[in-house]
């Protein structure tokens, strides 16, 4: 089975997180800024999610992480919770 490790920033809105994806585009640390923005639980440790296999995300999630390009910046990706910035940092 799938496996895949992520990070992610969530917004309220689309706009929020176009401009966040502009500040790590420009050189600020996903972590850093995942921190200071992130509505998530996860944001304290920088958005990690840890592992997890398909299925165990939100649909619109588990579309982005399981087929997009790992170690890049991705979305915005709205789902019921919010949009999201999301990173792969490993998939297998």
């Amino acid at each position: 089975m799938a496996k895949a490790t992520a990070r992610h920033i969530l917004v309220p809105s689309e706009t929020d997180c176009n401009t966040l994806k502009k500040m790590i585009e420009g050189g600020e640390d996903f972590g850093e800024i995942a921190k200071i923005h992130s509505k998530c639980p996860s944001g304290q440790q920088g958005g990690n999610l840890g592992e997890f296999g398909p299925g165990q995300m939100v649909k619109e999630f588990d579309k982005v992480v399981f087929s997009g390009e790992i170690g890049k910046v991705l979305g915005p990706v709205k789902t019921q919770f919010g949009y999201h910035l999301i990173e792969i940092t490993s998939r297998s």
